[in-house]
């Protein structure tokens, strides 16, 4: 298998030409880019173009998504599973309207996969089970323009969350939960984007580790997400939630302070540490007896717009595990619920104002071994193309240290971004 060159316009171009296919995902780990999650990280991108397979449910989904991956092993797979599929998990509703109607899952198998590794672009046609090998010379997507002056409405007043929040923590002083993560959505329901372009733009103001671009027909997932949900890696499952959150400053001196002051932050090291013990119980109820672990307990890591507090758990699973058992026993993801994971979840349903839907859901991946990357979907914009509607939900955990008006900074600072790319 020879190597021939492969430029950046001719890359761009490629993905480009995606937009007139049904279906496209574009995963992006901006290995380069501060913050990266190297150690797990399996590729630099993905690229799944045009579907010879597809798998959409709304019901049954975990049985429909499973028998869709025994139909397809040995293939590459890309994918999305939404919030809501927690509704099926366990007896829970959602009682707020969907107004982007996405699936509670779907997964493709793409006819071209574009694979980046280790300096090698590989392209495997999975119709005519052909693959071509390019270098990748220095590959980056480059700024293009965007659509712009799309201005997003907020579900809920200042002052409305801050009542909220105060609901909230009387739920924390009564026992009733030890943590629950409360999300605002900001929404244009009158929106026309480029959605690849908005990606383009986004992707170059924020260098996130677990970023993507996700079309199913006229609806879009444009990421920035910085979490991993979890992946696989042989035998081994991985988690790293994220809960904790400073922004960066243009001042060397106070990013550094900003930085210390969040790894030595009580609440915010509790909250991290209460996710933790969630994972951890999550992925015993597959993992091999003795294997849970924390592998890294309140890592700081800064990425190009914030510092993060990020956890990692893993275990050791059977080789035949399915993968909706592994999803079964650990979606949604704990940093995206509280703790107990159900008890949260039945109150973000009463108290916040819009359908979770995808967000708070995950994107990712599953490879010919078996393998599989999936992210969080948070620090995304969402958008249905043809009832021209935006959404960008952003939350943040509370706790019985919680001050509201604090927590509400910080939904905004984590919406910032994508308003900036919107605006």
């Amino acid at each position: 298998m020879s190597d021939t060159k492969f430029s950046p316009a001719e890359f761009e171009e490629l993905l480009k030409t995606s937009n007139g296919f049904r279906n496209f995902c574009f995963l992006n780990s901006n290995s380069a880019a501060e913050g990266s999650y190297s150690g797990l990280t399996k590729y630099d991108f993905l690229a799944g173009i045009n579907a010879l397979d597809t798998v959409e449910a709304t019901s049954k989904s975990l049985e429909k998504l499973e028998a869709f991956i025994q139909k397809n092993k040995g293939k590459w797979m890309f994918g999305f599973m939404s919030y809501e599929l927690k509704n099926e998990i366990e007896q829970l509703k959602s009682s707020h309207t969907d107004r982007l109607n996405f699936p509670v899952l779907h997964f493709f198998v793409p006819q071209v996969v574009l694979v980046s590794e280790g300096g090698k672009l590989r392209m495997i046609d999975q119709l005519e089970q052909t693959t071509k090998q390019f270098v990748a010379d220095d590959v980056e997507l480059r700024q293009m323009h965007a659509s712009g002056n799309v201005a997003l409405t907020p579900r809920f007043s200042n002052s409305d969350y801050i009542q909220t929040v105060e609901k909230l923590k009387e739920q924390l002083q009564q026992g009733n939960i030890y943590e629950v993560t409360f999300c605002q959505e900001f929404y244009n329901d009158s929106a026309n984007i480029n959605p690849f372009e908005t990606y383009i733009k986004l992707n170059a103001n924020t260098r996130a580790p677990m970023s993507c671009f996700y079309k199913k027909e006229n609806q879009f997932i444009i990421s920035s997400s910085p979490e991993r949900f979890m992946c696989r890696r042989e035998n081994k499952i991985y988690s790293q939630p994220i809960k904790g959150t400073a922004p960066r400053s243009s001042s060397r001196e106070e990013d550094e302070w900003l930085k210390d002051n969040l790894q030595n932050s009580e609440k915010e090291r509790s909250e991290n540490i209460m996710i933790v013990d969630l994972v951890r119980n999550d992925l015993s109820r597959i993992a091999k007896p003795g294997t849970v672990e924390v592998n890294e307990l309140l890592g700081v890591y800064t990425f190009k717009t914030v510092h993060q507090l990020i956890s990692t758990v893993s275990c050791e699973v059977e080789p035949n595990i399915s993968f909706s058992e592994i999803i079964r026993a650990a979606f949604p993801m704990g940093s995206m619920t509280g703790a107990p994971k159900i008890s949260a979840m039945t109150l973000i349903d009463a108290h916040e104002k819009s359908n979770r839907g995808l967000f708070s859901g995950s994107v990712g991946y599953i490879d010919p071994a078996g393998d599989f990357d999936f992210n969080v979907i948070i620090r995304t914009i969402l958008y249905n193309a043809q009832r021209n509607y935006v959404s960008v939900q952003t939350g943040g955990a509370i706790t019985i240290q919680s001050d509201p008006a604090a927590e509400y900074e910080e939904c905004m600072l984590k919406a910032k971004a994508l308003m900036d790319v919107l605006g």
